[in-house]
């Protein structure tokens, strides 16, 4: 399955302070926030990119499908106009979720969603609610914009603090901004179920923004999990962001958008670039139709992620229950170390997130690419006492 694409690709040419109590915190300094990684400044001598598992950033291994690349091809002959078809996109994802064309709003990536939302209901002082840690981006901008932030510490078993974050907006209702929920979060991959993420949206002031992120939907298999989508129709104050860089392997051609009620996308329109290309949009157009393909993805990541998770478990290492296409694995020992060491054989993993500074983010990569990592943990981990602690 890796290689049914490689004849098209030739021809086709070609991204804080944690607040342990309720008052707004300048996220200055975030250690590590997230844009779209890039690509390490290094001699050849010193990185030699196509030769190491790439385990670090949470793409998909596979790439777009040949159906996807035949469709990108295609749309070369519109790389010289401006008002050019473009497979009618917009239209497209509306459909896929049963939503109008009027709530959604496009993006190069959902990192841009994720900024342009942070622009549009951030400013001077306003707050932004969430935890830490969680996927940074939005917190970023805040820093940028002098806006303020509010992130409350995970529970003891790494979930999302809800009824925290509902108390904690309620307190600072009238400089609450923006309400951002990663689900399942990143970096540890635990979903939030469906009835708290209502019990948010029931329990919050409702003229509050609620920013969702589902980036790693698609690999969810909790049956307490729910998308947000339906808010939306139901006409709540809810922004979803989706991304076609995971389960559709465009995280170098970056598309993702924004579902959200009319006048909520009208108000955000103001801060968007525009840049997605004229391939990117064939190519998302493919993607939702190549169900075969959005299969083979899942069930082949699930399938190594389950692989990986229980022979880590059976070392006797604690893995978090991961809903995603990466699991965190607990070290024992500062994760920096252990990153250096996956480095020197060639395997790159997950950076630091404070304060889980003693867990390791692993992407799920091809079976090749797991299989150098479970080597490589063997020659750097000692086996422990066998765990119970289950992989989702």
């Amino acid at each position: 399955m890796q290689s049914r694409n490689s004849v098209t690709r030739r021809r086709f040419m070609g991204g804080a302070a944690a607040a342990l109590g309720y008052a707004g915190l300048r996220p200055t300094g975030l250690l590590g926030w997230d844009s779209p990684p890039r690509p390490l400044r290094l001699t050849p001598q010193e990185y030699d990119y196509d030769s190491f598992a790439k385990l670090s950033s949470n793409e998909n291994p596979y790439g777009p499908s040949e159906r996807m690349m035949e469709a990108m091809n295609g749309a070369w002959k519109y790389a010289n106009r401006y008002g050019y078809p473009d497979g009618d996109i917009q239209q497209k994802i509306a459909e896929h979720h049963g939503v109008e064309s009027e709530n959604i709003l496009l993006g190069a990536g959902s990192g841009e969603t994720l900024r342009v939302v942070a622009h549009t209901y951030l400013g001077h002082k306003k707050k932004v609610i969430g935890v830490r840690p969680t996927y940074l981006s939005v917190f970023g901008v805040a820093t940028g914009i002098d806006a303020d932030a509010i992130m409350l510490p995970l529970l003891d078993d790494y979930s999302q603090d809800i009824p925290a974050m509902i108390d904690a907006t309620k307190k600072n209702y009238r400089e609450v901004g923006l309400f951002y929920l990663c689900n399942p979060n990143n970096p540890t991959g635990m979903a939030v179920p469906a009835d708290d993420v209502r019990r948010v949206l029931d329990e919050i002031p409702e003229d509050i923004p609620v920013l969702i992120d589902e980036a790693y939907h698609h690999f969810v298999e909790d049956p307490a999990y729910e998308t947000a989508v339906p808010y939306v129709n139901e006409g709540r104050k809810v922004i979803v962001a989706r991304t076609f860089s995971k389960i559709y392997g465009m995280a170098g051609l970056r598309l993702g958008y924004g579902i959200a009620p009319p006048d909520m996308i009208s108000d955000m329109r103001t801060y968007t670039t525009g840049s997605v290309n004229a391939l990117v949009r064939w190519g998302g157009v493919a993607a939702l139709e190549d169900l075969e393909n959005e299969r083979f993805v899942r069930e082949t990541t699930l399938r190594l992620r389950k692989q990986t998770t229980e022979e880590l478990q059976a070392m006797g290492y604690e893995v978090l229950p991961s809903e995603t296409n990466f699991f965190m694995v607990n070290t024992g020992r500062p994760a920096a170390e252990v990153r250096a060491a996956f480095r020197e054989r060639g395997v790159l993993v997950g950076r630091d997130f404070p304060p889980m500074l003693d867990y390791l983010r692993v992407s799920v990569g091809t079976e090749e690419e797991m299989a150098r990592f479970m080597t490589a943990w063997k020659e750097i981990m000692p086996p422990r006492t066998a765990t119970t602690t289950t992989s989702g």
